[in-house]
């Protein structure tokens, strides 16, 4: 069933309630209302876009330009050409490499696309790993900074842009899910996967890992977690713009800490 005939089917059903009621009161001595037949009601609906009934604008342009096949030709707008340079080189190389999905006749090389993308963003993170590291080198900042800031903005960015565009569609669960589920499988699967492969190459040796405060730091991101949700049970289950200045704030906390520890400027009693 489509948005619209949802919407049809639900606006019938209140017309069907309001009716009920009116016939009610016209038993009781109330004029009746002398409404029509609901399977004659004529609705206009208009259904959703990104999670707004009725919405019109660049938003719903944009999610119906999200739809369209990727195309190389040249902007209108001095701004949009901009971005298009800065972003050519990577987006020719993703258009030459990669079957568009979004094309009636690639359609059927979605699984191609899928395994093609995987790749590219192991190009990427490889990229961006080594040049995090050259770039802290050069300046002086050790590989745990690096990590703890530059490295975890660059990696959460796709999350938070998937987690913009699904809460746009009215789709908060969903947008919640990503950003913690993400976190669970770079633990989970990101860093021991790694290890494994080491492992197995290496004749199934053991993978040291060891950092400064790394135990306080697990021990902190625990502690972490339970402010975020004392946070959002303080701001009613609900995303407003105070839970989004605590949840900044924890993270400055969070960031500020670990450095410290990093550095030695607060010692953790417990050293691995």
């Amino acid at each position: 069933m489509t948005e619209e005939g949802k919407f049809r089917e639900k606006a019938s059903i209140l017309h069907k309630i309001a009716k009920k009621k009116c016939q009610v009161e016209d038993a009781n001595g109330v004029m009746d209302k002398n409404l029509p037949n609901s399977s004659s009601v004529e609705v206009e609906v208009t259904p959703p876009m990104n999670g707004t009934a009725g919405q019109e604008g660049d938003a719903g342009e944009d999610e119906e330009d999200d739809d369209q096949p990727l195309s190389l030709a040249w902007p209108e707008t001095n701004r949009k050409r901009a971005a298009y340079l800065f972003l050519f080189p990577i987006v020719f190389s993703l258009w030459i490499t990669l079957p568009d999905a979004r094309k009636q006749s690639s359609k059927k090389f979605f699984p191609l696309t899928f395994v093609g993308s995987i790749c590219w963003i192991a190009a990427f993170s490889y990229l961006m790993v080594w040049w995090a590291h050259q770039v802290g080198e050069t300046i002086g900042i050790t590989e745990e900074i690096m990590g703890l800031t530059i490295l975890a903005a660059g990696t959460s960015i796709p999350d938070l842009i998937t987690s913009v565009i699904v809460a746009r569609k009215g789709l908060g669960d969903m947008a919640v899910s990503s950003s913690v589920g993400s976190n669970i499988f770079d633990i989970t699967v990101g860093l021991p996967f790694p290890w494994l492969l080491y492992s197995c190459i290496h004749n199934l040796s053991p993978v040291a890992v060891s950092s400064n405060g790394l135990f306080c730091a697990i021990v902190l991101l625990f502690i972490m977690l339970l402010f975020v949700i004392i946070s959002i049970a303080a701001c009613k289950w609900k995303m407003s713009k105070l839970l989004g200045f605590i949840m900044f704030l924890l993270y400055i906390v969070f960031l500020v800490v670990s450095v410290l520890l990093e550095d030695r400027v607060i010692t953790c009693p417990v050293s691995v």
